[in-house]
Order: C-alpha cells, then sequence, then structure tokens
C-alpha cells in the first residue's frame, strides 16, 4: 500500500488538483484505444479513473488507485452520479485481490434472481446499488429513533437473549443447558417481561432496538428473527405512550426523506376499522399516494383483550385451557371501567383492553398498550385462559412477586423495524431490509443451518435425538 491515507469518493470533490489514494471494487471496466475508463466505488460513491492502458483485472475485483482528481470537460459531464463531473488521472493501480466470475450478477436490482441464489451468495447481493440503499436507509432510520427518543431522555437497556419461554402468541425457540440436562433456556418473542421489570427498577424511560425470535410460519412480511423499538414508559396513560411513539415515527421517517399522508395520526376504534375497512390493519391512501409512496399512518384503539381460539392456531391451542385467549399479549390492562368484569371472570367477550396498533400502508407496524401493574389483575388474566393458581406461579410468579414490590403504572410499545424500512424503501419483502434473513424454508443465508451436530455434543447435553 502506498504511504498515503485514504481518501472515500465523497470527498474527491474537495480534492481537485491534487494527489489522492482511493480503494473500492471495479464497477465497469471500459477500454477506448489506447485509454480505459474503470467506475471504481467505495461505500460512499462512484467515480470515474481514467488509465493510459487496459487494465488486466475484472468487474467486482478490489484495488488501489493512486492518482490526481480532476474536472471533467463541460461536455463530458455525467449529472446521473454525484461525481459525474470529475474524475481521477491515474498514476498507479494495483489489484488487492483478483474477482472470478461472479455466479449472480450485482449490476441489476436482483429482482431476476432466485431468492436461494440470492440468499447463498448475500454477501455479493448486497453489493448491489439498490441493496446498499436499503442497509444504508436502515442505519440512518435507527440513528433517527435513537436520537429521538436520547432526546426525550430515554435509557437505553439491552435485556436477556437466554431466557423463559413465555405465553405471546408463537411458539418458542428453545435452546438446551449443558449444565441443567433436560432444562431449557427459550430465545426471546420480545423483551416484555424484562422491561416491566425495568419499570419496577425505576428506570422510568426505557428503550432498545431489540432482536426477536418466534418460530412461526414464514412469509414475504414475517421470519423468525425480527427487530423492534422496544419502549416503556413509567406513570403515563393511552394518549402519552401515543403522542411519543407519534413524534419519534415522523421525526425519524421524515429525517430518512419519508413522507408523511397525515401529520396528525387519525385514531381509529377497532369496531370502527372492522365496520369500514373489514380489517383492523388498512390502507388510507388513495391510487396517487400509492404510487407516490407516501406513508399512511393510524391508530387502532380498543381491541376486545379476549378472543375464541383457534384450533388451527397451535400456539393459541398451547397457550389457553378454557378456549379463550388474549388478541395481543397477556399483560395488558383492560380499560378502567372493564377491570371488575376481568377480576370477577364476567362478560370475556366484552371486555376491552388498553391496547393500540400503529397501522400504515395496510400493514401492522407496532403495537403496545398499558399494562397490568397490579398482580390481582394479571392473575385473573391467566384465570380467564384457564390456568391454575399453581400454573399461574409457573408462568409468571416473578411478574407478580415483582408486582407486590412497587411497582409504578407503566406502558410501552414495540414498533417492526424491519416492516417499517420495507415501506420506507417501497419493497414488498422484510428480506429486502435485512442483511442476512433467512429463507422461505427457513433455512439461513449463506451458512448452512440449521444443521445436525455431533454425538458427542448431544451426550454433552443429555440429548438423544429420535427419527
Amino acid at each position: 500500500m502506498l504511504d498515503m491515507q485514504r481518501t472515500y469518493v465523497k470527498d474527491l470533490r474537495g480534492n481537485i488538483g491534487k494527489e489522492v489514494l482511493i480503494q473500492g471494487w471495479v464497477k465497469t471496466v471500459r477500454s477506448h484505444g489506447k485509454l480505459a475508463f474503470v467506475d471504481l466505488r467505495d461505500t460512499t460513491g462512484k467515480v470515474q479513473c481514467v488509465l493510459n492502458k487496459n487494465p488486466d483485472f475484472s468487474p467486482e475485483s478490489v484495488v488501489e488507485v493512486n492518482g490526481i482528481v480532476k474536472k471533467r470537460p463541460e461536455n463530458l459531464v455525467n449529472p446521473k452520479i454525484e461525481t459525474g463531473d470529475i474524475e481521477l488521472e491515474v498514476k498507479n493501480i494495483s489489484v488487492l485481490n483478483r474477482c472470478k466470475p461472479l455466479p449472480i450478477p450485482v449490476d441489476t436490482d436482483g429482482y431476476e434472481i432466485n431468492e436461494d441464489s440470492r440468499l447463498k451468495y448475500r454477501y455479493l447481493d448486497l453489493r448491489r446499488e439498490r441493496m446498499s440503499k436499503i442497509i444504508k436507509l436502515r442505519s440512518k432510520f435507527i440513528r433517527e429513533i435513537r436520537e429521538s427518543l436520547y432526546k426525550e431522555n430515554f435509557i437505553e437497556v439491552e435485556t436477556p437473549l437466554l431466557t423463559k419461554a413465555t405465553k405471546e402468541g408463537a411458539r418458542n425457540f428453545i435452546v438446551p443447558s449443558r449444565y441443567h440436562h433436560g432444562k431449557f433456556y427459550a430465545l426471546p418473542q420480545s423483551p416484555q417481561q424484562y422491561k416491566q421489570l425495568l419499570m419496577t427498577a425505576g428506570i422510568e424511560k426505557y428503550f432498545q432496538i431489540a432482536k426477536c425470535i418466534r418460530d412461526e410460519d414464514l412469509r414475504a412480511d414475517r421470519g423468525y428473527e425480527f427487530t423492534q423499538l422496544d419502549l416503556e414508559m413509567s406513570f403515563i396513560e393511552r394518549e402519552d405512550v401515543l403522542a411519543l411513539a407519534e413524534s419519534v415515527v415522523k421525526t425519524s421517517v421524515k429525517n430518512v426523506g419519508g413522507v408523511l399522508r397525515d401529520e396528525k395520526f387519525p385514531v381509529v376504534g377497532y369496531e370502527a376499522a372492522i365496520k369500514d375497512y373489514g380489517a383492523d390493519k388498512f390502507d388510507l391512501r388513495n391510487e396517487e399516494e400509492k404510487k407516490a409512496g407516501v406513508l399512511a399512518f393510524a391508530w387502532v384503539v380498543n381491541f376486545p383483550f379476549f378472543k375464541k381460539v383457534d384450533i388451527k392456531d397451535k400456539a393459541e391451542v398451547e397457550d389457553s385451557k378454557s378456549g379463550w385467549t388474549f388478541t395481543h399479549n397477556p399483560f395488558s390492562l383492560p380499560i378502567p371501567e372493564h377491570e371488575k368484569w376481568l377480576l370477577e371472570g364476567k362478560n370475556v367477550d366484552k371486555i376491552i383492553t388498553t391496547q393500540y396498533d400503529l397501522v400504515c400502508n395496510g400493514c401492522e407496524v407496532g403495537g403496545g398498550s398499558i399494562r397490568a401493574h397490579r398482580p390481582e389483575l394479571l392473575r385473573a388474566t391467566y384465570r380467564t385462559m384457564g390456568y391454575s393458581e399453581d400454573e399461574i406461579e409457573s408462568n409468571v410468579g416473578h411478574m407478580l412477586e415483582a408486582f407486590e414490590l412497587g411497582t409504578p403504572p407503566h406502558g410501552g410499545i414495540a414498533l417492526g423495524i424491519d416492516r417499517l424500512v420495507m415501506l420506507l424503501a417501497g419493497e414488498a419483502s422484510l428480506k429486502e431490509t435485512i442483511a442476512f434473513p433467512m429463507t422461505s424454508s427457513g433455512r439461513t443465508a449463506v451458512m448452512d443451518s440449521p444443521e445436525t451436530v455431533s454425538a458427542d455434543q448431544l451426550k454433552e447435553l443429555g440429548i438423544k435425538v429420535v427419527d
């Protein structure tokens, strides 16, 4: 490597007439007699390099270029790229790593390539311009969210990945314990219980960009792993959470270039949503707004607390012992006028919860509630689902104990980062917003997993695999 500090492509315009060193990937090579033109890109952009000889490397090779930054003649300016008014007159070029013929092309938008190939070579797929823009959009969006919450005096706290199985409407992924044979950890479906315990701890304003893991059926807008903005606040009511979340979403969306349909998000009752739109996830946009990629957010409130178990949903069947299960999560608080019904186990089908969902363009992008913070309310929810006192203690005894030790009123929300970025980027699949998503059959990208493990590993864990 030459004894010169590297310059990024985005900074070349400030170095006109100077000698610089740049490094990156060869995007294209064009030979014209005694001259050759190489488009080189790094993470900040691309620039044309002019050589007085034909290069001996192929596109996607990694190179280092030493040259002088020059302004292009007016008639050769390329207005389509940010550096289209400059070029690099090459003095020396070194190949850092040659690239063999690519197994998939990276100079298209990638939609024409089958999913298995794109995910097998995801590290190549991410080189394409469309995917690079999405990854950068995601990073900037998360940064904007963090900055918005820091300004509101929130504290970022990480919660455990090895935890206990919870009743949150999906199957848990379980992890065997090497020290405690026959016992298992669970990967978190969400940080729900931990964030409530942080309210007991006096944190008051918590947030986390949390990884959540659920063993549920895969589809375009759902995967085993997803990322959510998780936040919780003490001493608040529903309107406080809606106002805070709406402010964070609006600021973050606009700061990454998103266009909002409504500056104030409409609030729609659950029954009105079903009556007027036929679903609690609806799209308020007209055709012109859809073509323009406008984002139409709305709140849905006043959900039923309980519903009859869907016998086709194995997770619901397993969660309930009475034929009733929660519509969102068991830790929600009913509206004040229905607390007595919950405590007495009456009018189960009529109990309204403090749950609220945020919807956008026909997708649910967030949900939360004011939480039960008194033990008798959480007990009543589990009794409604048919749990005995012993079963309640086994499942949420730690929460009940915390609720007897000074837990304040609290509530919060979780917003789906993957889904919000999908809508911001105008994509139809969550996989386009995740660096290394799983395949449609639940296999990992690039690495071949799940896979078998050795007999010695199984023995150490105290596990036998049966056909």
